[in-house]
């Protein structure tokens, strides 16, 4: 993916410019449920079969952040706080693992666990190649406002079980993510970058669910209520 992000930040500026000559048009604004609800670690529900709005969803318009991120690229530098979250969590849990806090950590976790946050980054990379081949800042680190409950979740974990419950709704809530985004951002390459890397989200929430017990695919269609909306951005 990392040798296409310069033809794609390329797409993205002509599909900006394109907007902008047709203010008349409506912006995509992606939004999901609230963030609270997104953390509270319970089990997956089953049975979502439609891509359609969340309750909350807000489409009506398109707001700028801080730092200049509107429209498709708002959603980029969301994905990319996204995926810089689930690489420090993942860092967090290599890291309890080998000070002992986590008790006995099979071989394979730790491997799914390296090779995940390694995934992560190559998305994060991605990412932030569109922001800044389109003379956007990248997002270097993880602004989004539920960082500290995460990283708070991360220090009461002591065992493998717990850490994994808090990785699969960082997954869960990317997959989802990137699944609603496909069927209304404007953008067709942000929709292609999108639905490569949904499917490996989706695929490390497989995994999770069965080193939790869970079977692996729960749901006939991926559903898209605990996606992330932009507001949880802080720039």
């Amino acid at each position: 993916m990392r040798r296409s992000a310069a033809g794609l930040a390329e797409r993205l500026r002509d599909e900006e410019r394109e907007r902008a000559a047709r203010p008349g048009r409506r912006t995509f604004l992606l939004g999901a449920t609230g963030v609270g609800a997104a953390f509270a670690l319970a089990a997956c529900s089953g049975g979502g079969n439609s891509a359609s709005a969340p309750a909350g969803i807000d489409v009506a318009g398109d707001v700028a952040s801080k730092a200049g991120y509107s429209g498709d690229l708002r959603l980029v530098a969301l994905s990319v706080a996204l995926e810089n979250q689930a690489v420090g969590a993942y860092k967090a849990t290599l890291a309890a693992a080998k000070a002992g806090r986590l008790g006995t950590v099979p071989p394979a976790v730790s491997t799914f666990v390296s090779t995940a946050m390694a995934q992560h980054a190559d998305h994060a990379e991605t990412w932030n190649s569109v922001l800044t081949g389109a003379g956007k800042p990248a997002v270097t680190d993880v602004p989004l406002s539920n960082q500290k409950e995460v990283a708070a979740a991360l220090g009461r974990a002591t065992s493998v079980s717990d850490a994994a419950e808090l990785a699969l709704t960082l997954e869960d809530q990317a997959a989802q993510t990137y699944l609603y985004a496909m069927s209304h951002v404007r953008s067709a390459s942000g929709i292609e970058t999108a639905a490569t890397v949904a499917p490996v989200e989706a695929m490390h929430a497989a995994i999770l669910r069965f080193v939790l017990g869970r079977y692996p695919v729960p749901d006939a269609f991926l559903p898209v209520g605990k996606a992330a909306k932009p507001s949880l951005l802080t720039v």
